[in-house]
């Protein structure tokens, strides 16, 4: 676990328990955007006796704090990312469900000039664009 995730959690009054750094670990580890049933998969490699509401209980105070963040990819569950990652956007796979991050080292310029014309503090971007990967491109044309 990174210093600044012991400052976070201590800073808001959250124990540093051994749950809480092994989920961190473990979203570190894996990368990308996991949901808690593969937090849950992966975690309990190391920690067997881990429960799934422990996982469930775990990510509420994580995303409480700010350490992670929850995405919504248009799927009917959530997806967990660690905050502090450099920023991206998601290309999402309405067929598979694949999700590709890609970086734009347009948007923050696009901020800072949509801020300035409107008088607007913004604080963040989220742009998910969907679409079909190449894969399911090739099973609709057989």
């Amino acid at each position: 676990m990174k210093d600044s995730d012991r400052k976070i959690l201590r800073q808001a009054g959250k124990r540093i328990t051994p749950q809480r750094l092994l989920i961190l670990e473990t979203m570190r580890e894996a990368g990308g955007h996991l949901d808690a049933d593969e937090i849950y998969r992966l975690a309990k490699q190391k920690a067997p006796r881990l429960s799934l509401s422990t996982v469930y209980r775990t990510i509420n105070v994580l995303k409480e704090v700010g350490v992670i963040k929850e995405l919504h990819l248009g799927e009917e569950h959530h997806h967990y990312e660690l905050r502090g990652e450099k920023g991206h956007h998601h290309l999402i796979c309405q067929g598979c469900g694949k999700v590709v991050e890609f970086e734009c080292p347009f948007s923050q310029e696009l901020l800072r000039d949509l801020g300035k014309e409107y008088d607007f503090e913004i604080t963040g971007i989220r742009l998910d664009l969907t679409g079909y990967c190449a894969e399911c491109q090739q099973k609709d044309q057989r």
